[in-house]
């Protein structure tokens, strides 16, 4: 009873703000996710791998993206973020991958250059403080003859991303602009030890202090090996340092959205460790509260056959809308969420 009080009282305090939330939810939608994945996802990327052709001309096209949006570039001077780091190693989350060839970049490491692309929509009266959304754009690239064309892992995380700042810039264009400011950030590296995000968190454009919470989009395109019905999805992270930022998730999907919120994985020690293993975390062990959405592993993953024609773009919409929803009512409740856990 009490959580059914609580989650009621968020709720009604996300309706009471704003009726607006919800006609900007729905300009997210399955055609334009599939138009940009389409070309994220093609042979013409060759994987994305960071440091090479591909994810440069990756980086270009989020970019251009946020041009056409009316995005301007942060701080009034650019779009990119760049990184030169030495790569780590490979974080599979399975071992029954298309990998052993990058099996043997363990052990061995190399200097190499990404860009993370910055989409930065300022704030209202609480401009100082902004909610950040990530996505990886990179993927696995191209070895010998195969292409690793990513579109789920994370393709699908990316244009997310991309529609959730065109949406809030509809909504700023038209007079009804977050309170909070909103960066959503496209970083690279992932695939390589998390690098781009980790680089950002070490080097924040904007202050951490002032950054309220992330929320971290990484394969929301497909129906994960313990699932049927695509009407769910992964939660990660909500609870392990805001229990408000985890009521207001749940009661902002309540009341909208609808998905089964599913939490098997979210927990410190679950043996898949996913907590520790998404860009997300770069976030969370500076004590910035993390929602880590995902849609599990599935037989396509980090194999070549990670390809377009299997992704749901209808499922991809409607996660992509809770996010959204989500960020909304981050950047525009009252008070910033009570960190109420520290990350040890």
């Amino acid at each position: 009873m009490k959580k059914k009080l609580l989650l009621l009282f968020v709720g009604l305090t996300t309706i009471a703000f704003s009726q607006e939330n919800v006609k900007y939810a729905e300009t997210i939608i399955a055609s334009d996710l599939e138009k940009h994945l389409i070309i994220l996802a093609s042979d013409s990327l060759e994987g994305r791998e960071t440091g090479k052709p591909g994810q440069k001309m990756a980086a270009d096209y989020i970019m251009n993206h946020f041009i056409n949006i009316g995005i301007p570039p942060y701080k009034g001077k650019k779009y990119y973020q760049k990184f030169k780091v030495k790569s780590r190693r490979h974080l599979c989350k399975c071992d029954d991958c298309d990998m052993s060839f990058m099996k043997k970049m363990l052990g061995q490491k190399k200097k190499i250059k990404g860009e993370n692309v910055l989409g930065f929509i300022e704030g209202s009266d609480l401009k100082d403080e902004l909610i950040i959304v990530t996505a990886h754009y990179d993927h696995l690239g191209k070895h010998d003859s195969l292409i690793f064309n990513g579109a789920d892992d994370d393709g699908s995380g990316t244009v997310a991303a991309m529609e959730i700042a065109e949406a809030f810039m509809l909504a700023k264009n038209a007079g009804h602009g977050p309170r909070r400011s909103v960066l959503v950030m496209a970083v690279s590296g992932e695939e390589k030890g998390l690098l781009g995000s980790k680089y950002y968190t070490d080097h924040p454009i904007y202050p951490l202090e002032n950054t309220v919470a992330n929320l971290n989009i990484d394969m929301i395109g497909r129906i994960g090996d313990f699932h049927t019905d695509p009407n769910y999805v992964y939660l990660i992270g909500s609870d392990m340092l805001s229990t408000e930022l985890h009521n207001i998730s749940e009661a902002v999907n309540e009341e909208y959205v609808g998905l089964d919120l599913d939490y098997t994985f979210n927990k410190e020690d679950d043996p898949n460790r996913y907590y520790y293993r998404s860009d997300h975390y770069n976030f969370a062990k500076n004590n910035i509260p993390v929602i880590f959405y995902f849609n599990g592993i599935h037989e396509d993953y980090h194999k070549v056959t990670d390809t377009v024609e299997k992704i749901d773009f209808k499922k991809i919409e409607t996660i992509t809308r809770l996010v959204f929803l989500t960020a909304w009512e981050l950047a525009n409740r009252e008070e910033r969420i009570v960190v109420d856990k520290i990350e040890n």
